[in-house]
């Protein structure tokens, strides 16, 4: 029989790790990767640029800000048809808010999972 050391003296080593997202009764509403989207939206001031920072296609980009529009009471995004003088994208007010939203439940998500981690033992 092989004996490994390590094994009988590791500490617990098992951590809990997990994914949320927010669902509008249409499906997916906010997640991960579109908050990540609108905060850069936020940063560059433009779909397109913003696409181009995470390494999106501005069709997918489009596609995720025209869902989460639709998906709210009120859009997230607003934007300036671009153009010769350009366009733009801005965060509106809910906008700002589904971030802080988003924030705040992963903060207390990885509370739970760090508490709950704390028990885990196999």
């Amino acid at each position: 029989m092989i004996h490994n050391e390590t094994m009988n003296t590791a500490p617990n080593t098992y951590h809990l790790r997990g994914r949320f997202w927010i669902e509008s009764p249409q499906g997916t509403f906010l997640g991960q990767g579109r908050v990540a989207l609108l905060e850069c939206i936020r940063e560059h001031g433009s779909i397109s640029a913003a696409a181009r920072s995470i390494e999106m296609s501005y069709r997918q980009a489009w596609a995720l800000v025209n869902s989460m529009n639709t998906h709210s009471r009120t859009p997230l995004v607003s934007s300036a048809t671009g153009g010769k003088g350009g366009g733009g994208a801005s965060l509106t007010e809910t906008g700002e808010k589904a971030i802080a939203l988003y924030h705040a439940v992963r903060a207390d998500f990885d509370a739970f999972l760090a508490k709950r981690s704390e028990s885990l033992t196999l």
